[in-house]
């Protein structure tokens, strides 16, 4: 996402993240900070928010990310539902999702496909991971180690138009503002 992002032009990008008690959210936030350098983005241009797992919390921490003296130009977040809830502060403050605003989900739900601009996402094939985990599940039953069951799944990216570059600096605002 910060690759892409960075590519459009972002540089300062904002990620929402789970909470410490999911695994999946350690790995995303490690992921987002290996973005940020790889792009060679300022690490305090790309403030993280962590806790967030529903979508009153995603709004809550996107409104205090976008009322911040320098708010990002986009949003990442570690799942959908955040991101979903970013929509709503962002509509709150009169910013246009993909135009304003670039916000980028994870997981592929339903929902994302039916919100203006249908969100970006990184599609996850549950019902595949759902069978993966049961066959892990068997297996770790039957005694293998649990340092041998861990498999990883590349999610597919799927652009539905809720990012793009970041909009022009008003540069008659005293605060530079979108």
């Amino acid at each position: 996402s910060v690759a892409r992002l960075a590519e459009l032009g972002h540089r300062r990008i904002a990620f929402i993240n789970s909470g410490p008690v999911y695994e999946y959210a350690r790995i995303r936030r490690e992921g987002f900070m290996a973005g940020v350098a790889k792009a060679g983005l300022a690490p305090e241009d790309c403030p993280t928010v962590e806790d967030a797992v529903t979508r009153e919390m995603g709004e809550a921490a996107a409104m205090n990310l976008l009322s911040s003296d320098k708010p990002p130009t986009a949003i990442v977040c570690a799942v959908d539902r955040v991101a979903l809830g970013v929509y709503g502060a962002a509509a709150k403050l009169g910013l246009a999702i993909g135009r304003d605003l670039s916000v980028v989900g994870y997981d592929g739900i339903p929902d994302g496909a039916h919100v203006t601009p249908p969100l970006t996402t990184f599609l996850v094939d549950n019902r595949e991971a759902g069978q993966r985990l049961a066959s892990l599940l068997i297996r770790r039953i039957r005694g293998e180690s649990p340092d041998d069951l861990r498999e990883t799944t590349m999610a597919t990216f799927v652009d539905r138009g809720s990012m793009g570059p970041p909009a022009p600096i008003n540069t008659t605002s005293p605060k530079g503002e979108r």
